[in-house]
């Protein structure tokens, strides 16, 4: 007699959606290390011991929480001279668009302190930024050219959401983005990165 998979019930569905809208709240807020379980359940309006029984252990509810995918644009059949450009109004409408209060604000707060944070920030960079790049510079520059471009796009984000540095949150959308991108599409560029001489 074969036994039947369990079949998730529509209120598990909701509990595991309450607990990961909670989770995101508070680790944006607060970041990872000053959020307990008992917060995450407090916001859901749960028992802390449901936290545990749907993920596990707060990291593996962090680790589910920040998700992210960046749909990054494919490179390759973007005119060569609006690279930087289009770079950079993708991820301003990664912070500033819907998705600004999920995966980018989540792990920026908490990698600087939180090395699980840290590196599922350096899994999203390997994993989709050096990728695009690479897509366009080749393998010889990417790993070099993302770097550069991404500490463009995350000190911004860092200065103009994470900080609010003044200067940085009064400039309009529209020219940060020209600023921005201006400075990325050196990076893309050949004369942006040579290699080393023999």
């Amino acid at each position: 007699m074969t036994q039947k998979k369990p079949v998730k019930s529509k209120k598990s569905d909701l509990t595991r959606a309450a607990i990961l809208a909670a989770a995101r709240e508070l680790f944006t807020s607060q970041g990872f290390d000053h959020t307990t379980v008992r917060d995450v359940a407090a916001k859901a309006k749960i028992d802390p011991a449901m936290v545990i029984r749907y993920f596990g252990s707060k990291d593996e509810l962090f680790a589910l929480a920040v998700e992210f995918d960046l749909r990054l644009p494919d490179l390759s059949k973007v005119p060569r001279d609006a690279v930087g450009a289009t770079l950079a109004a993708h991820y301003f409408g990664l912070w500033e668009g819907e998705n600004r209060n999920h995966g980018l604000p989540l792990l920026m707060r908490s990698a600087a302190s939180n090395e699980f944070a840290a590196a599922k920030m350096r899994e999203m960079f390997g994993k989709q930024v050096a990728p695009a790049i690479a897509a366009l510079v080749g393998p010889a520059q990417a790993a070099a050219c993302a770097g550069l471009v991404a500490s463009q796009l995350l000190g911004m984000a860092f200065c103009r959401h994470i900080i609010k540095l003044p200067p940085a949150v009064a400039m309009p959308r529209d020219a940060m983005i020209k600023a921005l991108g201006q400075t990325i599409q050196n990076y893309m560029l050949p004369r942006g990165i040579k290699p080393s001489e023999p």
